[in-house]
């Protein structure tokens, strides 16, 4: 059982940067670089600083993922996917899922450059929907990290 705490301290630490960094990314970050000087100039800032957290965000979304499946295969809790009562499981496979496929797959491959072709006739209105989905995706993490602490300890199973 001792592989079950060391997994699931790692778990929440990985959670805690992550989910940590976006709420710094969408509450500190984007309000001052929108408050910044030049429109043209907000995109690269954000993306010069945004760049050392999605390192970070990276392996962590990496280490939750694999702590995550190690805890619910060593808890042989499959059969809890199939239970409403633990939705918040459901959540947080979904926000990992998100955020692994923007991390690892939509960035790097497509976004990137949608957001420099949008950027180049538009980076004040870049910048604000930028800022919109940051917030979005901020209200389901903490949502799902409620959820998830709440769930994780017996809410939701009477």
């Amino acid at each position: 059982m001792d592989g079950y705490f060391l997994a699931r301290g790692l778990h929440v630490a990985a959670i805690v940067l992550w989910i940590g960094g976006v709420a710094f990314v969408t509450t500190v970050l984007l309000p001052a670089i929108e408050r910044a000087g030049g429109h043209d100039e907000q995109i690269a800032l954000f993306e010069r600083m945004e760049g050392s957290f999605a390192r970070q965000a990276r392996w962590s979304t990496v280490l939750a993922g694999m702590s995550g499946f190690w805890l619910v295969h060593s808890l042989d809790a499959w059969n809890r996917f199939a239970d409403a009562r633990f939705w918040w499981m459901h959540a947080m496979v979904l926000v990992w899922f998100v955020f692994t496929l923007m991390l690892f797959v939509l960035e790097p491959l497509w976004l990137k450059r949608v957001v420099h072709a949008r950027a180049a006739s538009d980076p004040a209105g870049t910048i604000r929907l930028i800022s919109k989905l940051h917030r979005l995706l901020l209200a389901i993490s903490l949502l799902t990290v409620l959820a998830a602490a709440a769930g994780s300890h017996g809410w939701g199973l009477r």
